[in-house]
């Protein structure tokens, strides 16, 4: 394990915000989409990313080579598929209620909802984990700041889909499940 240094604490926290970017679009989304989230989800839903991204790399430093390869072959695809899903489930209730205000409430972001976000979002952490183990990084270092930036990130983020929520409405919602979707096309195509 590599030691802790000044150069390694930035280099852990730009890779930390590397790896929240789509954590961070995902919380911007799922904010726009519902303004009037309950605290324990605004909370929650940076706390389950941050500890996903943080956990991923641990996973993948422990797996070290023997499964990366799988997982590097489909992780575009397992993240295309549940931020697809979660997305167009969005824009289409989002575009319901468009149509029909009173019939259609607005979407409620549910705790399983969180965790395939989270999972989804964080599995080209896995790959970053083999990586540590490969260059004999500190990975509790680079895991902790990883978690830490995502969880602030994260936090940030909310603060600011809060306010555009209140002026964009159900529009917010159709931007937000079409940033989800682009999230996991982008995955798909390994940009």
């Amino acid at each position: 394990m590599g030691p802790i240094t000044f150069a390694a604490v930035v280099e852990s926290a730009v890779l930390g915000v590397a790896l929240a970017m789509d954590a961070m679009a995902v919380t911007l989304s799922n904010s726009l989409c519902e303004p009037d989230m309950p605290l324990s989800k605004k909370l929650g839903m940076p706390v389950a990313f941050a500890l996903f991204q943080a956990g991923m790399p641990v996973l993948g430093y422990l797996g070290g080579t023997l499964i990366a390869d799988v997982i590097d072959r489909y992780a575009g695809v397992v993240s295309f598929c549940i931020l697809a899903v979660v997305g167009g489930k969005m824009v289409v209730e989002a575009l319901r209620e468009l149509r029909e205000p009173e019939s259609c409430p607005a979407t409620r972001l549910t705790w399983a909802m969180i965790g395939m976000e989270a999972v989804a979002t964080a599995i080209d952490a896995f790959v970053v984990g083999v990586s540590f183990a490969a260059e004999g990084k500190n990975v509790v270092l680079s895991c902790g700041m990883i978690g830490l930036t995502t969880l602030a990130c994260c936090l940030l983020v909310l603060v600011l889909g809060r306010k555009l929520g209140e002026h964009f409405g159900p529009r917010a919602e159709i931007a937000g499940g079409a940033v989800l979707i682009l999230i996991g096309v982008k995955a798909l195509l390994g940009m």
